[in-house]
C-alpha cells in the first residue's frame, strides 16, 4: 500500500491473530516496546484493545483500560509511514468516544516527555497535563518522565 494514498481505515476490536503485525509496528516505533505477552494478556484480560485496519494492513493500535469513572490509554501507536496523516487523531477521538460510551468520567494516559508530536496532538485534542511521574520510562542513558495527562469528559 503507498503511503501516498488516500486513507480511511476502519477501527475494530484487536484479535490475537492480529498480534504478530501489531508487534512489528511496536518495535518500529518505540525504542522500548511492549512484548508480544503484554498485548496477548491485554486482550485476555478484556481492555478495550482496538486496531486500525486499511486493506488487511494494520496502520495502528490502541490499548485502554476501563475502570470506575475513569479510562487509561495505556498504549497507543502509529505504524511510522502513516504518522502525519491525522490517523493518530482519527483514533484518539475514537478511544476519547468509546470511553464515554463507557461512562468514563476522564481519560488518562502517559507521553515521554521528549515525544512532542504526541504531547501537541493530546493537548489539541483537550488533554491537560496533571503531573510528572519521575523517571518513569526507560531511556538510552537512564530513565525519561512521563507527563500524565487528562481529557475530562
Amino acid at each position: 500500500m503507498n503511503s501516498d494514498t488516500q486513507l480511511n481505515p476502519d477501527i475494530r476490536v484487536m484479535r490475537e491473530s492480529d498480534l504478530s503485525q501489531i508487534i512489528l509496528l511496536e518495535r518500529e516505533i518505540f525504542l522500548f516496546p511492549w512484548s508480544l505477552e503484554n498485548f496477548a494478556s491485554s486482550i485476555r484480560a478484556g481492555y478495550l484493545c482496538r486496531v486500525m485496519e486499511e486493506k488487511s494492513a494494520i496502520l495502528g493500535y490502541s490499548i485502554m483500560m476501563v475502570g470506575p469513572d475513569e479510562a487509561h490509554i495505556l498504549t497507543f501507536g502509529i505504524g511510522a509511514q502513516w504518522q502525519k496523516k491525522g490517523l493518530g487523531e482519527k483514533l484518539l477521538k475514537y478511544l476519547i468516544q468509546l470511553a464515554d460510551e463507557e461512562h468514563a468520567k476522564s481519560v488518562l494516559l502517559d507521553v515521554r516527555e521528549s515525544n512532542h508530536g504526541a504531547a501537541k496532538l493530546y493537548k489539541q485534542l483537550g488533554f491537560q497535563q496533571i503531573a510528572t511521574r519521575k523517571g518513569y520510562y526507560p531511556a538510552m542513558c537512564g530513565r525519561e518522565d512521563a507527563l500524565v495527562m487528562r481529557l475530562v469528559l
